[in-house]
């Protein structure tokens, strides 16, 4: 896996700020914040005024999944597959999230390419493009040489392949939601602060599965819902009013594919706990703006369960 970038802009929300005062909430779980976000005091006073959550059992029994989408403004073969995405969740409301990354196989290509004057708005971020390499150039005998590309959940088609063809969609997702194997849980909650932009997302993560035995990540993408910026169309013409859904912008902690669950996040029970403060930047508005959270295999890239949590 290539070196995940950082983005050093959310990496200094990470520190600890001089007013961070240390308390046990949650149990397991990190609680190193930006207290410079919560308007209202430090991480006592976030404690005391009841906003970490308290996660009840999660009687949740079944496994969502996820499509990312690798898109590109400048190519013409995009829109349809970014159809096909947007239906099968329609079809499919609470069990199935997508996602547009902008990327190639090489990271930036001509698709995805700013170009004045007509395409002079840039889609792409580090993390997102990161994810595109990988599953492109880097992934052994990659079909993902062009755009349009995507997973679903990043679940092996028996091939040793993870990335497939709009076409192949609708039916992986049938065949995963079918089977519903669910082997990990997961629960969040989250607090945003229109007066710093500043945004508390907690998490809480059950793996139920114990013969998952390789390296678990949480992965937190950040996602514009909707965004109207020129498309390149399939009979080569410019929609420029195109609706742009669910686009990537980062990932919340700078990491494309995430942090470990380790056990310095576990509790007493077994389930693990990361919390993560987040300035959201003032060119997006928090009301068009939400958050997937996904647990993925570090060694087969399948994604075991995705759940949504909108900003605002």
């Amino acid at each position: 896996m290539k070196k995940i970038f950082l983005i050093l802009s959310i990496a200094a929300i990470l520190f600890t700020s001089c007013d961070k005062v240390d308390n046990a909430y949650p149990q397991g779980g990190n609680t190193t914040l930006e207290w410079s976000l919560y308007p209202n005091g430090d991480s006592t006073t976030y404690a005391n005024n009841g906003l970490w959550p308290v996660f009840t059992a999660n009687t949740n029994t079944n496994r969502n999944i996820l499509i990312e989408d690798f898109t590109g403004h400048r190519c013409t073969f995009c829109p349809p597959a970014a159809t096909e995405a947007k239906n099968i969740e329609q079809t499919n409301p609470g069990r199935v999230f997508s996602t547009a990354i902008h990327t190639g196989p090489d990271g930036i290509g001509d698709f995805q390419a700013v170009v004045p004057p007509t395409y002079t708005h840039d889609f792409t971020c580090p993390e997102g493009l990161e994810i595109g390499i990988y599953f492109g150039n880097d992934w052994p005998g990659t079909i993902f040489t062009g755009n349009p590309k995507g997973t679903i959940s990043r679940i092996d088609d028996g091939n040793g392949q993870v990335t497939s063809s709009p076409g192949n969609w609708s039916n992986a997702t049938t065949t995963a939601l079918t089977a519903n194997d669910l082997k990990v849980n997961i629960q969040a909650a989250s607090n945003y602060f229109p007066s710093t932009e500043g945004y508390f997302l907690h998490t809480e993560i059950d793996v139920l599965d114990a013969t998952l035995t390789n390296d678990l990540s949480i992965v937190v993408y950040v996602c514009e819902d909707s965004i109207i910026k020129p498309q390149k169309m399939p009979d080569g013409s410019t929609n420029s009013n195109y609706i742009h859904h669910n686009v990537m912008r980062t990932c919340i902690d700078g990491y494309a594919f995430g942090q470990t669950l380790d056990d310095a996040h576990k509790d007493s029970n077994g389930k693990y706990h990361y919390n993560y403060s987040y300035k959201l930047p003032v060119v997006y508005n928090p009301q068009n703006m939400h958050v997937l959270i996904f647990v993925r295999d570090a060694v087969t890239e399948e994604i075991y369960q995705v759940i949504e949590q909108h900003i605002q």
